[in-house]
Formats: structure tokens, C-alpha cells, sequence
């Protein structure tokens, strides 16, 4: 398989995207809160992103039914949103797709409800930081296995282990491509990172077991163990100055 390398215009395109997923995140964090449902913000993500001229690239992909991911508390990712009202407490990943004009970026971002408990305030930090580490790494000349090293090793340091059952991806005109970013691995291993790749990178952490399985839905993965997981992804262009976030 080949990488996608892509052109400024290209990365200009899928810029448009991703400011308009970054400015959703925003209006989200303004008005999740205990007592909302997450069916409610699935709603208000696809009526935003309509309304800038934007689909719901999630909606519909390989039968998917909803425009966001909202996994809560124990649920790893790929949650499908519901009539439960959040609580206080809870930790929600929201996952996004949007396409602007076949261009496509991708971004998650995990939600404390109300006053979270300590270890679950560590992890959201933990996974967010790790996240950024493994960004640090996305340059040319660099390998996709120091983007999973810098990840495993951050989480490591804070305590949390990473999923390894899922990775990140190439992105542009199709929501997955080519090549996988796997977030654990060995630095100076796997495929090189060139000029122009746009990826995204997800890692996952969990405050227990990083083993999950798959629900009875056939899509929401969850932690085998009970414990709690917390998500954050950029989408992010590989440039000779650097990684470049398009989500932000």
C-alpha cells in the first residue's frame, strides 16, 4: 500500500475541516454538562456542521448511524450516543468527522462532567499529554513507531497503559487511509514519515487493563476490566518545519 502525500491545496482543504471540528469542540465544551444526553449532542454536532456547510463524515460510514463517537466512562471508543443523561462525574470521549468538499479531519476530545475524581482528572491530562507527545514526533525523517513510543512511554510515566487495539490513520479524502499510526512500539521502527502525509494521531489510555471488547451494538469497544478511558486526537500534517495541527 502507498501513503497519500499531500499537496498545500490538499492540506488547505482538509484545514477547512478541521477548523470547523476544533470551533464544534468549543461550542460542545460551552454546554455539555450534567443532565444532557449525548443523543442531544450528536444532534447539535450534525445541525453545526450542516450549517457551515460541513457533513457528518462519521454518519453513515460502513453503516455507522450517528454523526459523533460518544463513549462514556468505561468505554474505550466508537460509543453510540443515547437518551442517558450525563452525571456528574462521568468522562465522555466525543469523536468527529467533518468533510468540507471531500476533504476530511478528524478530532476527539474527552469531557469531564462536573467534578471528576482525581485519578480520572490524571488520566484526562495523562491521555491529552501523551497525545501531544506523540504529535512532537510526526516530522519527516521520523518513524511511526516513535509517534507509539513517545505515547506509551508519557502514559507510562503517569501511570496509565495505552490501547493498542486501535490506531490512528492516514486521512484526506477518505476517512481512513493509508498508513496505520499505531500509539505503542519501538522508536526507530515501522514506516518513515514523510513530507506532506496528513494523519491522525488517538491514543487511548485507561486506568486499568487496555484490553477491551467489542458490545453487543457491534461497534462500542469497551475496557474488559471496568476501567475508565480517555481519548484525545488531532488530525496533523507531516511538514519540513514540523507537525502542523489542522484541528485546532
Amino acid at each position: 500500500m502507498t501513503t497519500a502525500i499531500k499537496t498545500k491545496g490538499n492540506i488547505r482543504g482538509i484545514l477547512k475541516a478541521g477548523k470547523i471540528v476544533a470551533a464544534c469542540h468549543k461550542a460542545i465544551s460551552e454546554r455539555i454538562a450534567p443532565g444532557v444526553t449525548t443523543l442531544e449532542l450528536d444532534r447539535f454536532v450534525e445541525r453545526f456542521l450542516l450549517d457551515r456547510g460541513v457533513l457528518p463524515a462519521q454518519k453513515g460510514y460502513k453503516g455507522y448511524p450517528y454523526a459523533i463517537c460518544a463513549s462514556v466512562n468505561d468505554v474505550a471508543c466508537h460509543g453510540f450516543p443515547d437518551s442517558v443523561p450525563l452525571q456528574a462525574g462521568d468522562i465522555v470521549t466525543i469523536d468527529m468527522v467533518a468533510d468540507a468538499g471531500g476533504w476530511k479531519a478528524d478530532s476527539a476530545w474527552t469531557y469531564a462532567i462536573g467534578e471528576v475524581s482525581e485519578e480520572h482528572r490524571r488520566l484526562l491530562t495523562s491521555a491529552e499529554q501523551s497525545l501531544l507527545a506523540g504529535i512532537k514526533q510526526a516530522r519527516p525523517g521520523s518513524y511511526i513507531g516513535d509517534i507509539g513510543y513517545a505515547i506509551e512511554r508519557r502514559a507510562a510515566a503517569d501511570g496509565f497503559q495505552v490501547v493498542s487495539a486501535f490506531s490512528g490513520h492516514g486521512i484526506g479524502r477518505h476517512i481512513h487511509e493509508y498508513p496505520p499510526v499505531f500509539h505503542t512500539g519501538a522508536a526507530g521502527t515501522g514506516i518513515m514519515l514523510e513530507e506532506g502525509m496528513v494523519i491522525t494521531i488517538e491514543p487511548i489510555l485507561t486506568t486499568g487493563s487496555p484490553d477491551v471488547f467489542i458490545a453487543m451494538d457491534g461497534w462500542a469497544a469497551r475496557t474488559v476490566d471496568g476501567g475508565w478511558a480517555a481519548q484525545y486526537e488531532h488530525t496533523v500534517a507531516v511538514t519540513k518545519k514540523g507537525p502542523v495541527l489542522l484541528t485546532v
